[in-house]
């Protein structure tokens, strides 16, 4: 028994050694021991589950009412110009405000339809130590990798999409007696004249809601087996290289 009692230590340091070896050699060799996975392979899944969530993030806030009747995401009248709601409320106008926001909302539905190709452009170009610093980063370390590539551009083609949306539904008839009505009755009180520009409004307000949207997705593939719906997610997120399978 003292025997056993000296051998059984010396065994699990060796055994141990031997696993911390074969990770190393794995992270050397560009695979991962304990799933056998290549890193080539790693940011193939983890490529494709961005594509898999961009997808269903923009298929839910693309729709009619995909912003509208989100709670989450549903864009209010403009913070800056909420006087003007205020008023025209206590003056009668109640239903114009509630349409007037509808509106925003669809101009915002319109936009997010053309999120997905410069998605795709930014994922396919992500490196294999992007994929595999955002496999092993925080629940929404995807999204901000494709916050920060895809900002701008997406901030450019929105705007223009948003433009074209808020005159093909007439955004502008509805705010404009709004904001004249408002204006009329500062006017007698010397209160601020308002001017919004609701393009950019709403163009800011659409890309935070799709992000945010693109953030559940992320979140959900991370740590709900269901939700990996092909075989090289299911590889990848149930590797020990995602942290929430350890």
């Amino acid at each position: 028994m003292k025997k056993l009692a000296l051998f059984l230590p010396v065994f699990f340091i060796f055994f141990s050694c031997d696993v911390l070896l074969a990770t190393l050699e794995g992270l050397d060799t560009g695979t991962s021991a304990s799933q056998g996975l290549t890193q080539e392979q790693v940011a193939k899944g983890l490529k494709n589950a961005l594509e898999v969530g961009i997808t269903n993030a923009v298929n839910v806030v693309s729709v009619t009412n995909g912003f509208y009747k989100n709670s989450e995401i549903m864009i209010p009248f403009p913070e800056e110009a909420i006087k003007v709601k205020e008023v025209c409320e206590s003056v009668g106008l109640k239903n114009k405000v509630v349409k007037f926001e509808e509106k925003l909302n669809r101009a915002a539905e319109e936009a997010a339809k053309g999120a997905t190709d410069v998605f795709i452009v930014a994922i396919k170009q992500m490196t294999i130590s992007d994929a595999i610093a955002i496999l092993q980063g925080g629940d929404d370390a995807a999204t901000a990798y494709l916050k920060k590539t895809t900002s701008t551009t997406l901030y450019n083609k929105f705007y223009t999409v948003v433009v074209e949306a808020t005159e093909k539904i007439m955004l502008a008839q509805y705010w404009t007696p709004l904001v004249e009505k408002y204006n009329t009755v500062t006017m007698l009180t010397g209160g601020e004249q308002v001017d919004t520009d609701l393009n950019a409004y709403v163009t800011n307000k659409a890309l935070d809601g799709l992000y945010l949207m693109v953030a559940k997705e992320e979140l959900k593939i991370r740590k709900d087996h269901i939700a990996r719906v092909t075989d090289i997610l299911k590889e990848v997120f149930g590797s020990s290289l995602n942290p929430y399978n350890n």
